[in-house]
């Protein structure tokens, strides 16, 4: 969550078995010459591959969105007002950010993401999104985000979507409880573009949509549309669909474009670290020690 700090930590090995040898990243070194690239015309993208370490087009900053999701930013704008349901926006109202057009100040927040909590599914679509590492075989795609080195799989073997179901989701005919980055299946839909279906998210006392507080439920279903447009660009929509919240989907990244990087580079950790943060409040972020028992850096 912070910026500012990129905090070390021993990541264990069984974190991810992922290993070389069973995923397969087709993406080549880019050229060095910057005008060069310019003037050429792009490779065309391998067919049901969306395998590499991706960035926002605009640099890293862009997939901050520090103002909630880029498609509908939480601004104050009448076009970008959300359509609640009457639960919707009470559940907003009693949430308290730090950014947005209800933002509080620092010693009232309420942010989960601020006691290290899982930032979880789909807010990570929507927070300090930078570089990101995609990996896959024939059976899945693992999504490996910057942010808490957390990752997520979506399963591309033919399975069902879960189903909803009190208490979490049906697998076959197994109830398995809500977790913080959901269930996701995902189909080629055409050469270039995997559609991803996401449910079983945590109920909304766990986890925001944003950082500007916009709610998300257990009932949540979010649908990603990954479009590879060619070798070295791709392009993520999302949709956000949530009776319990809105009274319909509605469109949450439109066409948000990554550029592909280097297969060398090396993604930076990136980690929520409440003795940083402590730290950080008592040196800059709190005057006269106000509130230094609370993280609140952004």
């Amino acid at each position: 969550m912070l910026n500012r700090f990129r905090v070390s930590v021993i990541v264990l090995a069984a974190a991810l078995t992922l290993s070389p040898l069973v995923f397969a990243q087709n993406a080549r070194p880019q050229q060095s010459g910057a005008a060069k690239d310019q003037k050429a015309t792009a490779a065309p993208a391998p067919l049901h591959d969306i395998s590499g370490t991706w960035e926002p087009l605009g640099g890293p900053g862009d997939g901050i969105q520090a103002l909630g999701v880029s498609a509908m930013p939480n601004d104050g704008k009448p076009e970008h007002q959300l359509p609640y349901t009457p639960y919707g926006l009470k559940t907003y109202e009693s949430h308290k950010p730090l950014i947005g057009a209800n933002e509080v100040l620092a010693t009232s927040y309420n942010d989960p993401r601020d006691t290290c909590e899982p930032l979880g599914f789909p807010r990570a679509d929507f927070y300090n999104l930078r570089e990101t590492q995609i990996m896959q075989d024939r059976y899945k795609v693992a999504v490996l985000y910057e942010y808490g080195e957390a990752w997520r799989v979506i399963w591309t073997d033919g399975r069902e979507v879960p189903k909803l179901v009190d208490g979490g989701v049906l697998v076959g005919k197994e109830v398995r409880e809500p977790r913080f980055y959901g269930y996701s299946v995902g189909k080629w839909v055409d050469d270039t573009t995997l559609v991803v279906q996401t449910v079983g998210m945590m109920p909304e006392d766990k986890v925001w949509l944003d950082g500007t507080g916009r709610p998300i439920s257990d009932q949540l279903r979010v649908e990603e549309r990954f479009h590879r447009v060619n070798h070295d660009r791709m392009e993520l929509t999302v949709t956000i669909d949530d009776p319990k919240m809105y009274t319909k989907p509605w469109l949450a990244m439109n066409k948000f474009a990554f550029r592909l990087k280097d297969p060398h580079f090396e993604v930076t950790e990136m980690y929520c670290s409440l003795s940083e943060m402590e730290k950080y409040n008592k040196l800059f972020g709190a005057p006269a020690g106000v509130g230094t028992d609370k993280p609140h850096v952004q």
